[in-house]
């Protein structure tokens, strides 16, 4: 069969991987090199690294809505076209291109946390389970009929971004042993039910600062919810603090201040939360290197009866 696919970060390369065993690849679509680092050189994406070392033709086109590329897609003459983490709505045009139409695969178990950041949004809200959904896509954000759903356990510290290698390689077993059974007709796709819908919006910078008033485990979520990006942040004396690592402190009886630091047992600083506490065991204030807990006290950087400032501060 051939087949297009589209993908750009690192979690939908296994998926392409899988997807080359069971098809004629005839095209990769994916987003534009951006400039990254302090530099601002451009930088493609890992998916088209990726195709170009297995050969394939790769598109990145910088608008989809054109009649040019919805005519470049339908003169491929691909059966179907396999999405993961693309990046961007696929217009109707696209969508008809391939003649089964275009399937997605989706890191929740939809209809839960629908939207551009299922992943962070998981870890975040304290899930303890997420998984692969393979579905027929729409002209909707994730709301088509689906096919299967895979799960897979959030462990209790694992952070996004070690979740999104794990459901990597989840989304290239269901292309190896799910896809071809939804394409042959032996799946058949499952309308969504709409009363279950939670969404999982785009994230931006300020969804990672850290509310230090909420429970030591909605604290410690967010931090890892939003690793590696945007980052898990504070203010400490008016300047910008990365927290890198938490850990759930056991309770000890009253705690201070949401913020305060309480205390320290040289590999880590209890931080009070609104409920419990949390152990801060690395960070990063702005301008210098990332530093263990340890190494924060020893420069002053933390000290006893300092205080974090959350949202109502910031």
């Amino acid at each position: 069969m051939r087949a297009l696919f589209f993908g750009t970060p690192d979690i939908a390369v296994p998926a392409l991987d899988a997807l080359c065993t069971l098809a004629e690849v005839v095209g990769v679509v994916c987003q534009p090199d951006r400039p990254a680092g302090r530099g601002l050189e451009l930088k493609a994406p890992p998916v088209k690294l990726r195709a170009l070392e297995l050969g394939l033709h790769v598109l990145q086109p910088t608008k989809l809505r054109t009649e040019e590329f919805a005519a470049v897609m339908r003169e491929k003459h691909a059966e179907f076209a396999l999405v993961i983490a693309y990046g961007r709505i696929l217009p109707l045009a696209i969508l008809k291109a391939p003649t089964k139409g275009c399937f997605n695969l989706h890191a929740s178990l939809l209809p839960k946390l629908r939207g551009a950041a299922p992943i962070q949004w998981a870890v975040s809200r304290g899930e303890s389970v997420t998984g692969i959904a393979l579905m027929q896509m729409d002209e909707g954000c994730d709301t088509g009929p689906v096919f299967c759903a895979r799960s897979l356990g959030i462990g209790e510290n694992e952070t996004a971004g070690e979740l999104s290698v794990r459901l990597a390689e989840l989304a290239a077993e269901v292309v190896r042993q799910d896809l071809p059974r939804a394409l042959s007709g032996e799946l058949r796709a499952q309308p969504q039910d709409e009363t279950e819908t939670t969404l999982a919006p785009l994230l931006t910078k300020e969804d990672g600062l850290i509310d230090w008033s909420g429970s030591a485990a909605s604290v410690h979520d967010r931090a890892r919810g939003m690793s590696p990006w945007p980052g898990a942040h504070s203010l400490l004396a008016g300047k910008r603090f990365k927290v890198l690592k938490l850990r759930i402190a056991a309770r000890h009886g009253r705690e201070g201040q949401p913020g305060e630091v309480l205390s320290t047992d040289d590999a880590s600083a209890r931080i009070a939360c609104g409920d419990g506490a949390v152990w801060l065991m690395r960070g990063q204030l702005e301008g210098k290197k990332p530093l263990d807990a340890e190494q924060l006290f020893a420069g002053r950087t933390l000290c006893i009866g300092g205080r974090f400032d959350g949202p109502n501060k910031a």
